[in-house]
């Protein structure tokens, strides 16, 4: 048995140290003192942690496109005044208030491309009326509403039909989305920025372009 003070090896750090004096800590290695109380204290935390992460609450979730420069969902909601005055400021009619029986989202304005899309005015009118910091002001390259996604088995071009509507209307141009050499609607996740011009302007039923909320 190893005797209080007397130098032995420590297989876990590979040197010479000392036997741990229940009297003396003052004379354990400076660094196994260090790591003794770190690992207590670890172990001491250890269930207040595992509490807080059970009673904390899951991220809130985006469900509807939201206008340029919109916080996190979570900030965002937590933000929003709900006052409509992005409502009011956008050239386009582009965005609305929602309209749901969930409270805490009834009345937040939303981006539906179906109806109107972002058209990533000059002014950047709804990031500027916006009181409350729900809304900040962002480059445009830096706009994430959301992003295109395409449907091959429902586009027009891919099936051999002239179309190109995407292509042709969109704001940014082909950074953002393109007609390859094989005819087909290439999205680039770098370029787009989900205003839905090209959802907007696609002409099948359903839409062989659609944006989703960004993950």
């Amino acid at each position: 048995m190893d005797r209080p003070g007397e130098a032995v090896i420590d297989p876990r750090i590979g040197r010479t140290t000392r036997c741990m004096s229940k009297d003396r800590i003052e004379d354990v290695d400076p660094h196994n003192r260090r790591r003794f109380f770190l690992e207590g204290l670890g172990r001491a935390l250890r269930p207040v942690a595992d509490y807080l992460e059970e009673k904390l609450p899951e991220p809130r979730q985006r469900t509807v496109l939201r206008p340029p420069g919109a916080l996190d969902e979570d900030l965002f909601l937590d933000h929003c005044h709900r006052c409509g005055s992005c409502v009011e400021a956008c050239p386009a009619g582009a965005i609305r208030q929602y309209q749901s029986e969930d409270g805490e989202q009834s009345g937040t304005p939303h981006i539906d491309p179906d109806v109107a899309p972002c058209v990533l005015c000059d002014a950047l009118a709804c990031m500027n009326a916006c009181p409350s910091g729900a809304l900040v002001v962002v480059e445009r390259s830096d706009i994430a509403i959301g992003l295109a996604e395409v449907y091959p088995n429902v586009c027009l071009l891919a099936k051999g039909h002239e179309c190109g509507l995407c292509a042709e209307k969109c704001p940014i141009g082909p950074e953002a989305i393109r007609i390859t050499d094989y005819g087909q609607v290439e999205v680039l996740d770098a370029g787009c920025v989900g205003c839905g011009v090209c959802q907007h302007h696609c002409p099948t039923t359903p839409k062989a372009i659609v944006v989703n909320i960004r993950s």
